[in-house]
């Protein structure tokens, strides 16, 4: 547990003692610093609070998914409830690394791309049911926002990526 709770705090040889959720650069400015002593929560806390965000944004795209058997505006109501759910899933992260690592680790130039194309496809799906009122874009744009968070997913396990593409690439080529 130590060794995760390291990993994902990005402190390997401070993850004993400090727990804030801001790096050590900005914790020489004093008003980051009062919001870090603020923002701390035991280890213990922070997968609580992962665990409880997680479920909750599974619980909303699940219930999205059940509003696909209504008729007329379900895929509607689909695309808002699975986006938002995965937004909840997404951010439940924040608990485990705190936001600010957790966002220098989303714009990292190995995920910056998925991280856009996650983003995009998020508010396109958005737009597409609240504005548009669009079933088919909403359905493309959730599709294409599932894929983009899947392979934005993978890109924090070591050579999985890699493993994708060669495997792909054995079975088209």
């Amino acid at each position: 547990m130590d060794k995760l709770k390291k990993v994902l705090s990005g402190d390997d040889e401070e993850a004993e003692t400090r727990s804030g959720i801001f790096s050590d650069e900005e914790d020489d400015v004093p008003l980051l610093r009062s919001i870090n002593e603020g923002a701390t929560f035991s280890w213990s806390t922070r997968i609580k609070g992962f665990l409880i965000c997680f479920s909750i944004g599974w619980a909303f795209s699940l219930l999205g998914s059940f509003f696909l058997a209504i008729p007329g505006r379900g895929v509607i109501i689909f695309g808002i409830f699975y986006t938002f759910g995965n937004i909840l899933s997404l951010t439940s992260t924040c608990f485990l690394m705190g936001p600010l690592n957790q966002l220098k680790k989303m714009f990292a130039p190995t995920r910056l791309i998925a991280t856009l194309l996650m983003l995009l496809f998020m508010t396109l799906a958005l737009l597409s049911a609240l504005l548009w009122n669009n079933v088919a874009l909403t359905v493309l744009f959730c599709i294409l926002e599932f894929l983009a968070l899947t392979w934005y997913s993978i890109s924090y396990i070591p050579y999985a990526r890699t493993a994708i593409k060669n495997a792909v690439s054995a079975c088209v080529g």
